[in-house]
């Protein structure tokens, strides 16, 4: 992330924008923002973003009594109004963009979530996938044939409990296969697929028992677009050469099939 003077960064901003700076802080980026006028449109522009994300999915933050049965009778789960909420939001952000490239607004996010604490998710997803997706005999280590056996190995490592190999075969897409990789020093797994001309993409999967918030990130480097999001201590990152429209597809696919 480029740095916008010695005491003033990108990430600076983002954290004032979100609300994540104590009263000091915010009183150096109030000044360095009326001495800037770029930075501060910027910034006005990314908490105008963040309070209609969170006016849109308001209503989604508790439940209430009318919503435990759906239309079917089958009982919800008991985190379905969050997961409502959160499904919808990957559609906001990215009709939002990337906000030139950088990081998009996040969603419920709590005072001690810091943008840096984010940064090597999406780095390291786009790492593996510039390394792996271009393999032609050994781009995974378990292939597809052995996708049973894949999900079990690759649970135990993270220590998720019936981790599921995400099925995107509706949006064109079949699975190659898998391997363990580390994340952030910890194990991980990665997820490759291909559609019918070949092209590949990878779903990268993360723990780190710090992560308490949720929250929506979009990351583009050249050509890889990453779509990347934190759910309790699990981080999942969707990367590939392809659309926006098409990674916001496989990103919900994948966040309604992984679990909370």
């Amino acid at each position: 992330m480029k740095e916008i003077n010695q005491t003033v960064t990108e990430a600076d901003l983002h954290a004032y924008a979100d609300g994540q700076l104590p009263d000091d802080g915010r009183a150096r980026i109030d000044a360095w923002l009326n001495d800037n006028p770029d930075d501060a449109a910027k910034v006005a522009e990314w908490i105008a973003q963040n309070a209609e994300i969170r006016s849109l999915f308001a209503a989604y933050e508790k439940s209430a009594d009318a919503d435990i049965q759906l239309v079917t009778g089958r009982s919800r789960p008991a985190n379905w109004p969050k997961r409502l909420a959160m499904t919808a939001a990957i559609a906001v952000v990215f009709g939002f963009g990337a906000l030139s490239g950088h990081y998009g607004p996040t969603l419920f996010e709590k005072p001690e979530m810091q943008l840096t604490e984010l940064e090597t998710l999406p780095s390291e997803a786009r790492n593996a996938f510039l390394v792996y997706a271009g393999e032609v005999r050994h781009p995974v280590e378990v292939f597809a044939s052995e996708e049973a056996h894949l999900a079990t190995w690759l649970g135990k490592r993270l220590a998720v409990q019936d981790l599921k190999v995400p099925n995107l075969h509706q949006l064109g897409f079949k699975l190659v296969g898998g391997r363990l990789l580390p994340v952030d020093g910890k194990p991980g797994a990665m997820f490759m697929y291909e559609d019918q001309a070949g092209e590949r993409l990878t779903v990268l999967v993360g723990r780190n028992a710090d992560n308490k918030s949720t929250s929506f990130r979009f990351a583009s480097s050249g050509d890889v677009e990453t779509f990347y999001w934190i759910d309790g201590e699990l981080g999942y990152a969707v990367t590939g050469e392809v659309s926006r429209d098409l990674l916001r597809k496989v990103a919900e696919e994948c966040y309604r099939q992984f679990p909370s």
